[in-house]
């Protein structure tokens, strides 16, 4: 019997979580010690990072 994958629990983005992103970008954090953080996915913070028209990792 095939195992069942996990299920996606999504969140909504606050003002302080954008905040601290923005934060976290600014310091340059790795976005794996903010996913750690934040308790989001690396991929999560990439779009929202996109999104927003900020950096994160390598797209500096």
């Amino acid at each position: 019997m095939a195992k069942k994958a996990k299920k996606t629990i999504r969140r909504e983005w606050t003002k302080a979580d954008i905040k601290e992103l923005k934060a976290h970008s600014k310091a340059r954090t790795p976005v794996i010690k903010i996913s750690k953080v934040t308790k989001r996915s690396v991929g999560a913070l990439r779009q929202k990072a996109l999104y927003l028209g900020i950096g994160l990792g390598h797209q500096r």
